[in-house]
């Protein structure tokens, strides 16, 4: 089953999850702030979009602007970005969907048609 990682109060992901629903694709419902992705997750998903990390995190959030990371980022290895972002779900790209075979964050729907 897949896993929908969101968060409520978040329109984006209330349309993704409006998308899946509408096509009868079940899925996990997951809150992203009180648990974040695990970091086998997050490797994975990192893989799926070809190792840059920045396309996993939330660069547009409050909190990566209040920590600085923009700045901060390319000197920290990938396990203290992970730490990060399994410490604070508002760093996650959200929605964040992972399955077997499958691994998106964000919304759009061209994207999500193609898997």
């Amino acid at each position: 089953m897949l896993k929908f990682y969101e968060y409520s109060k978040c329109s984006t992901c209330r349309d993704a999850a409006a998308y899946l629903e509408k096509r009868g694709i079940p899925f996990e419902r997951i809150a992203i702030r009180e648990r974040p992705p695990s970091q086998a997750e997050l490797e994975k998903m990192l893989e799926l979009k070809g190792g840059e990390i920045r396309k996993i995190m939330n660069t547009s959030g409050l909190d990566y602007k209040a920590l600085g990371l923009k700045d901060k980022i390319e000197g920290m290895s990938q396990s203290e970005v992970f730490k990060l972002l399994q410490k604070n779900g508002n760093l996650v790209k959200r929605p964040f969907l992972i399955g077997k075979s499958v691994g998106v964050v964000g919304f759009k729907k061209e994207e999500w048609d193609q898997i």
